[in-house]
C-alpha cells in the first residue's frame, strides 16, 4: 500500500519545489524593489514603503495567503462585478514571495550599508554613473554580503509552503494529508512528509555551501 501512493508524493514534492523556486525568483524581485524604495530620497515614498514593509513582516504568514487568495477574488468582483477565480498556485506564490521579500530587503538593504563609501567615491572618480557603479561595483558584493541571511529565508520559505495547502493547492503537506485521510495512517504520511521536507533542507545547504565557498573564494586567497 505504501508503494501505491508514492508518485503521488513524488508529484506533490515536485509541485512544492516549484513553488519555492517560483516564489524565491519573484521575491529576490521584490525584494530589491523593496530595498529601492526604502532608500528612496522622497520621504513621500521612503515613508510609505518602510510602513508596508512593517506591516508584512508583523502579521503571520497565514493571513498572508488567505488574503492574496480570496482578497484578489473580493477586490476584482467589486471592481468588474464578476467572479474571477485566480490560480491557487500563483496566489501562493505572490503571497510567499511578498513574504519572502518583506525580511530579504533587509538582509538586502544591511549588505549594500555594509559596503564602504569609499567604493562609491572611488566609482564617481572613474566616471562611472551611479546606476553603473551599483551593477558593475556594488551589486556583486552586495550578494556576498546578503548570502547567509537569504540563504537562511530560503530555508524558511520551503517551510513556508506548506501554508498554501489552506488553499488547495496539493503540495507536498496537502497531499500527505489527503493521503492520511483515506489510509488513517497519520504517523507513516505525516512523517514520509518531514523527511522530504529534511531531504531538500539538506540538498539545499549543500549547494548553498558550495555558492558560499565560491562567492568567498578571493577573500581565501582562492583565483
Amino acid at each position: 500500500m505504501f508503494i501505491d501512493y508514492l508518485p503521488l508524493l513524488y508529484s506533490a514534492t515536485l509541485l512544492t519545489l516549484g513553488l519555492a523556486v517560483s516564489s524565491l525568483v519573484v521575491g529576490l524581485v521584490l525584494s530589491m524593489l523593496f530595498v529601492v524604495l526604502e532608500a528612496s530620497k522622497f520621504s513621500y515614498i521612503r515613508k510609505p514603503a518602510s510602513l508596508i514593509i512593517t506591516l508584512l513582516r508583523g502579521l503571520p504568514e497565514i493571513i498572508v495567503v488567505l488574503l492574496i487568495y480570496f482578497g484578489s477574488t473580493e477586490i476584482v468582483e467589486k471592481l468588474t462585478g464578476q467572479y474571477v477565480e485566480f490560480s491557487a498556485f500563483w496566489c501562493g506564490v505572490v503571497a510567499l514571495a511578498i513574504i519572502f521579500a518583506s525580511y530579504a530587503s533587509q538582509s538586502l538593504r544591511g549588505a549594500i550599508q555594509a559596503i564602504p563609501l569609499g567604493q562609491w567615491e572611488s566609482a564617481a572618480a572613474l566616471g562611472l554613473s551611479r546606476t553603473r557603479a551599483f551593477i558593475r561595483i556594488i551589486l556583486p558584493q552586495v550578494w556576498r554580503h546578503a548570502l547567509p541571511g537569504l540563504s537562511n529565508q530560503w530555508l524558511v520559505l520551503l517551510k513556508d509552503t506548506a501554508l498554501v495547502s489552506l488553499i488547495g493547492v496539493h503540495e507536498l503537506m496537502r497531499q500527505s494529508e489527503l493521503i492520511n485521510t483515506v489510509t488513517h495512517q497519520p504517523f507513516t504520511w505525516y512523517g514520509t512528509a518531514a523527511l522530504l521536507y529534511l531531504a531538500i533542507t539538506l540538498v539545499s545547504q549543500f549547494f548553498i555551501r558550495k555558492l558560499e565557498l565560491r562567492v568567498t573564494r578571493f577573500e581565501r586567497g582562492i583565483k
